[in-house]
């Protein structure tokens, strides 16, 4: 899907502090856990913090196939991803400095299984121990989980010192 980000979305406030997008990608690339936001019940906003992948300019979730998140995401497609990289804390500073990435985009539900079962190899690459028999675990939990795919539509990253 094709939007006019320019439109929809609004600019950065702190321009200055704006990270190029190559590098937001690379903080989404390394990084393990995130929080995913949808509406909610009633209206409400509902942020949970998700295991996640980022791959081929998408952020892939793992889920279970019922719950508070699939029913927002049944009834609007539309979500936020945030991602805080590690704080640094330079020498001789008692402050941090931190990263963080903030994408909007639509959900949808994976329904094509190979596609499903490529992205939980992936994930088992990503999180399992080095090792780990990611095959018999495919076999006892894989039909149990559902595979969301987050469609990147904008991101923008910031730079911060916390002083």
């Amino acid at each position: 899907m094709s939007i006019d980000a320019s439109t929809t979305f609004r600019p950065m406030r702190r321009f200055k502090q704006a990270l190029p997008e190559q590098e937001c990608q690379e903080i989404l690339t390394r990084a393990y856990r995130g929080f995913l936001s949808v509406i909610g019940d009633g209206g409400y906003p509902y942020a949970l913090p998700v295991n996640f992948l980022y791959a081929d300019g998408h952020i892939w979730f793992h889920c279970a196939l019922e719950g508070h998140k699939m029913d927002a995401i049944k009834a609007c497609d539309k979500a936020c991803f945030t991602v805080v990289d590690e704080p640094i804390k330079e020498e001789n500073d008692w402050w941090y400095h931190v990263k963080s990435v903030i994408c909007f985009g639509r959900v949808r539900v994976v329904t094509d299984e190979a596609e499903h079962t490529a992205r939980l190899r992936q994930f088992g690459a990503k999180y399992f121990p080095e090792g780990y028999d990611i095959d018999s675990d495919m076999m006892k939990n894989g039909p149990r989980a559902a595979v969301l795919d987050f469609e990147v539509e904008h991101i923008s990253g910031k730079r911060v010192k916390e002083k």
